[in-house]
């Protein structure tokens, strides 16, 4: 097939090049040849508490009860959590918790399903 790399963000194989860049169908990013160093090296790595790596999108489960600030009620062991998005911080999931709405939780409290 070809001889480009595989996308740094979603590892797919159809990248192709476009005016000096290279451009992965499947998840829109784009790079140069002279960033791919570098965003190898930048890419963040965020693993659940059983040590997968988890990516944007990925569906996870609660695996503790977790207080929720400014609630008298707490989101319950076994509570799955679709489309999560991986952000830098302490928090480093962004996703919707069904009756909760919008929440941050951290990696160390979900495991990938």
């Amino acid at each position: 097939m070809s001889n480009l790399s595989n996308c740094p963000i979603c590892n797919s194989e159809y990248t192709y090049e476009d005016r000096g860049l290279f451009v992965c169908p499947e998840c829109g990013h784009e790079w140069s040849i002279e960033s791919q160093n570098e965003s190898t090296e930048n890419i963040l790595t965020v693993k659940d508490a059983n040590g997968n790596i988890l990516n944007d999108g990925d569906s996870v489960t609660v695996i503790k009860d977790l207080k929720v600030k400014g609630s008298s009620s707490s989101i319950k062991i076994g509570t799955k959590v679709k489309t999560i998005r991986l952000v830098e911080g302490d928090h480093n999931i962004d996703c919707k918790v069904d009756g909760f709405g919008a929440m941050k939780l951290k990696s160390e409290f979900v495991k990938k399903l």
